[in-house]
């Protein structure tokens, strides 16, 4: 053992306790940054293949009543019907080029039920509990084109829903919820327009189609540097022992050329 005795002193084996918990710490965290970059890069891809996808009718992917599958998110769908004006609502709280201001959902009509669609965005007058100016919805039967979202909850959104707002003002956009109060029935989730055949004169500022994303990659540099931090632990818990040892080395060395010295 000779000079590594002191690996046994209390001040060592605390440094020793600290190494051995730091060690599968990071390996934890390297691990859960990994898969939240899988998590992450699986649904970058899911939406770009979405954002891609030839339209499809909406029946295809929802129906009255039905849940939209997380899968289908953001997928391209038609759906032909007349807007009911009078079934109108206003989201809160949008944001939309560094301006907060409203969705307009706006319920279409078809032979079997109605889907909430989201005509697009407006900015927020003077006055936020007051009503924005909107353009009113065409009359007469039209054909829409837009990505089909799940409907929006306090868990997908982190935005707490609450009561007490003014008239067809709402926080979330969700069927089960607003079609409580409708003459009929609404499919699952709802539209964002992208596209309106015949075109309106006059409408809201379309929704932006959303950003896929870098599919992780911040998580993905994490987890190495996470691993990387192991590596350097370790090299440095062993480079303060080999200087620990040096010294203790180089302090024996002095006492033994002072005690030489005396002697003679």
């Amino acid at each position: 053992m000779g000079v590594y005795r002191f690996l046994l002193t209390p001040r060592w084996l605390a440094l020793h306790v600290v190494v051995l918990l730091v060690i599968p710490a990071f390996v934890f965290l390297g691990r859960w940054q990994f898969g939240r970059y899988e998590e992450r890069s699986t649904a970058s891809d899911r939406t770009s293949s979405n954002l891609a996808a030839a339209p499809v009718p909406l029946a295809e992917l929802t129906g009255v009543g039905r849940a939209v599958p997380d899968g289908e998110k953001y997928r391209a769908v038609t759906a032909r019907g007349t807007f009911d004006a009078t079934h109108e609502w206003l989201v809160r709280r949008r944001v939309q080029n560094q301006q907060v201001g409203f969705y307009v959902v706006t319920p279409l009509k078809t032979g079997d039920g109605a889907v909430l669609v989201n005509r697009g965005w407006v900015p927020a007058g003077t006055d936020a509990d007051g009503t924005p100016t909107v353009p009113a919805a065409p009359i007469g039967e039209v054909t829409v084109t837009g990505r089909l979202r799940p409907a929006e909850t306090e868990e997908s959104t982190g935005i707490a829903d609450r009561a007490g707002l003014p008239p067809q003002q709402i926080l979330l956009i969700n069927d089960a919820t607003l079609g409580a109060g409708l003459p009929y029935r609404l499919y699952g989730g709802f539209v964002e327009l992208s596209r309106q055949e015949p075109a309106a004169a006059s409408a809201p500022e379309p929704v932006p189609e959303p950003d896929a994303g870098n599919g992780g990659g911040l998580n993905l540099a994490y987890g190495v540097q996470w691993w990387m931090f192991i590596g350097i632990a370790i090299g440095g818990w062993l480079l303060l022992i080999r200087r620990e040892a040096r010294d203790l080395r180089a302090a024996e060395e002095s006492k033994r050329e002072s005690a030489q010295s005396v002697a003679h």
